[in-house]
């Protein structure tokens, strides 16, 4: 018997989640986005599955180690709250790396997809950069873009929509899925 696949929500960290620290290595230096928590929350009580998707290049570049990343990810997951982010994936590549995780590939999905029985389809990324756009795009989710972070002065491009922030964004997906 074929176990059901789960929409998810793939969602950028800097910028998206949490203000955007030039290369986050601190957990001191984490501040989630007002709302964020309570956005998250009901997408949890309708059934997403909540996944994050960073490009963390300060790690290839040797500002922070893995060990650093890990602390400041512990850090965003007690402001958000320790039981709403299912799974978190990141590629600590350069860009000039080549390698092929690194978003706007869509490895991470692919993969989080596979170790979690998500069906792309049916899911969402929501990110702060046209790199989080095109990522998803490349996995075959619907896509968001955030005007927070980078997203503030970002073209809208190709995403299906663009939201003023967290909030405004969870609104839209929850409207497209009823």
């Amino acid at each position: 018997m074929t176990k059901a696949k789960h929409a998810a929500i793939f969602l950028d960290r800097d910028g998206t989640l949490m203000e955007d620290v030039d290369y986050c290595g601190e957990p001191a230096n984490v501040h989630v986005f007002p709302g964020a928590p309570e956005a998250l929350r009901r997408l949890k009580e309708a059934g997403y599955k909540l996944v994050v998707i960073t490009n963390q290049s300060g790690i290839g570049r040797g500002y922070f180690s893995e060990e650093q990343y890990r602390a400041v990810e512990s850090e965003v997951d007690r402001q958000l709250g320790q039981d709403l982010i299912d799974a978190t994936y990141h590629c600590p590549h350069l860009p000039a790396d080549k390698c092929k995780c690194r978003k706007p590939s869509p490895e991470m999905l692919v993969r989080a997809a596979d170790e979690h029985h998500l069906d792309l389809s049916r899911s969402f990324f929501i990110g702060d950069k046209q790199s989080d756009i095109d990522c998803g795009r490349n996995a075959g989710t619907r896509t968001i873009l955030l005007r927070t972070g980078y997203g503030r002065t970002a073209k809208s491009g190709t995403a299906n929509f663009v939201a003023e922030d967290l909030t405004e964004a969870v609104d839209r997906v929850l409207a497209e899925s009823k």
